[in-house]
Order: C-alpha cells, then structure tokens, then sequence
C-alpha cells in the first residue's frame, strides 16, 4: 500500500472520527437534520419582568450562546400557564418551540381543570431540567409574625376573615395542603402576577403570600418580604437559611422543578441536541450562581428522565388535588 494511499485512509478515519464524537457530543454541533434552520422561541407563560420572564431569559441568552442561534422570548400568560402549554403543544413538531416551565404547574393543571387542553404526558415531550426549586411562605419584612408558629396562630384567630395572595398553580396547592394541616380557614386573594400582590402585602390587605422563589427572594433582598417557610421537604443548596414546613411541624413535600418541553414528535436527533445545550448550560458556574440566588438548585438529566419525571409529577399532583381539596374548574 502506498504512502499516499495511508494518508488517505488516515485522514478519513479521523474524519469519521470526529463526526462521531461531534454526534455524541449534544450541543457542540447541529442535529444531523440540519436543526436548527430557523429562529428559536422560548415560550414564557408569565409577562415580561416576572420572576419566570427572568429564568427564561437567562436561558435563553445561554443557550443562544452554546449553540451559536438566535433564541427569542414570547411571553404568552393566561390561564394559570395553560394558553403557553397549548400554544406549545400545537406548534411544529421540529424543535422550534422550546417551553421552559414549572413541570409542576403543567402536570397539576391537569388535575386542577375540568377540561385540560393538553395531555402533558401525551401531547408534550419533557426532554431536560433545569432547576429544583419550591414556593415559599412569605410576609412584610417588619410583620409581627416572625416564623410559622406566629402566622398560624394569628390566622386561627381570623377564622375566614384572614387572607393570603397567590398567583399561580404550586402556590394554590401548596397553600391549600398547609391550610387543611393547620386547621386554617384563611381566604385566597387571587392575583395575575406575583408582583401585583406586592402593595397589598405590605400594606397588610394580605396577612401572607404563597409565591415563587424568584419573586419572594427578589423582595427580600429588596428589605420588603421576609420568608417563614419553604414548600420542600429539605433546605435547598441555595437557601440553606430558610426552613421548611417540615421541619417546623408539617409534613410537606412539594418540591417544584422547572423543566424543557417541546411539542411531541420532535426527532430523536434533535431532543438530544436540545437537551445538550441546556446541560452544557447548568455545567457553567455562572448558571449554577444564578440559579442558587433565584432559590434553585441546578437539576441535569436525560430526556428519558426528564420525560419520567413529569409522568410521575402527573400521577403525583393527582393525589395533592386531591389532598388540597380543590374542584377542578
């Protein structure tokens, strides 16, 4: 064989060498179907400026980096997330549309309407996460009540005459478990954001708030809030100050996960390229940072993970439906 004839055969192993680590290296390079041929959307399913307009963003930004193309925010709020979960469901199946939300809220609107429009587990591929996180129990910085002990106390005197702000799905869960578990008969006030609860709060129309770690940690480093307890059955990494319910006498769990979702069908090639990019993204220290200061703590997984995670959110927010006590609307 001859010497050139070596270089040859040489070079076009390596060549195929590389193309296969390219393959298995999601994120690095482009799905083999040429993924991606147009413009990314981030679906949002808060306004712009929310606590999750926040999260969203910051991936956006990221993973616009990592794969070197432009990704878009589109805010679609409504319906406690579900116009933003349809919006999704219904779209191109080619990885165009990425939905970056609560798994928790997408799995308990299913439980929570008489009529969801989507399967979450059927219509939706759950193909990364992103973060570990759970909503938390929060007051004015100079309220009287100091921990949980001081808050239950108070709303038992009120009977129905005490009241709270929430906003989304995980708060009105979690608030309705920690009533049902303290004997409270403290009354709602429902708000289209977290923000928009802020002057009620402090100026005590609200005795409390049910509310995302994002927006409740924003405020406490703001000096306005002060937080009593957090939904999960652990301290997380980033909060380690705060306690939980659990720990003060309730038995809790309701620790939340915000995840990547696309419309299902999306190609095996192009899941996988998806998923790349948002765990190239959690590995960066700047990321992981962030999501400790947001409340959370960074969450990799497969998209076979990912997609078992929500079926057994699902199954899960079946039974704290039902332990809330909540008609499905």
């Amino acid at each position: 064989m001859s010497n050139e004839h070596l270089k040859i055969t040489r070079r076009t192993a390596l060549t195929l060498a590389l193309g296969a680590t390219a393959l298995m290296a999601p994120g690095l390079a482009f799905a083999q179907s040429g993924y991606p041929s147009k413009t990314i959307s981030f679906i949002c399913a808060f306004p712009a400026g929310s606590g999750a307009d926040v999260l969203v963003r910051f991936f956006a930004d990221k993973v616009a980096a990592v794969s070197g193309h432009t990704v878009i925010v589109e805010n679609k709020p409504g319906a406690a997330g579900s116009i933003a979960t349809e919006f999704t469901a219904r779209a191109p199946a080619d990885g165009h549309t990425i939905f970056v939300h609560s798994g928790n809220s997408v799995a308990g609107n299913m439980w929570l309407m008489k009529k969801p429009p989507v399967d979450a587990a059927k219509d939706l591929q759950t193909i990364a996460t992103v973060n570990k996180q759970a909503f938390m129990i929060t007051v004015r910085a100079d309220s009287p009540y100091k921990t949980l002990a001081d808050l239950v106390a108070d709303q038992k005197a009120k009977g129905d005459k005490g009241s709270y702000a929430v906003n989304a799905t995980s708060g009105r869960v979690l608030a309705e478990e920690f009533k049902q578990i303290a004997g409270l008969q403290t009354v709602p006030v429902s708000y289209g954001t977290a923000a928009d609860s802020i002057n009620d709060i402090m100026s005590g129309q609200v005795d409390f708030g049910v509310q995302d770690p994002v927006f409740s940690l924003a405020q406490v480093r703001g000096g306005r809030f002060r937080v009593l307890a957090l939904g999960a059955a652990e301290r997380l990494q980033g909060i380690p100050d705060i306690p939980t319910f659990k720990e003060q006498g309730y038995d809790i769990d309701q620790l939340g996960w915000w995840g990547v979702m696309v419309p299902a069908g999306v190609p095996a090639d192009v899941v996988t390229t998806i998923n790349g990019w948002f765990n190239q993204v959690l590995a960066d220290e700047a990321t992981k940072e962030f999501l400790m200061k947001q409340g959370g703590d960074p969450y990799v997984s497969t998209p076979e993970e990912a997609q078992k995670l929500m079926e057994d959110t699902i199954t899960e927010w079946k039974r704290l439906v039902e332990v809330a006590k909540i008609p499905a609307q």
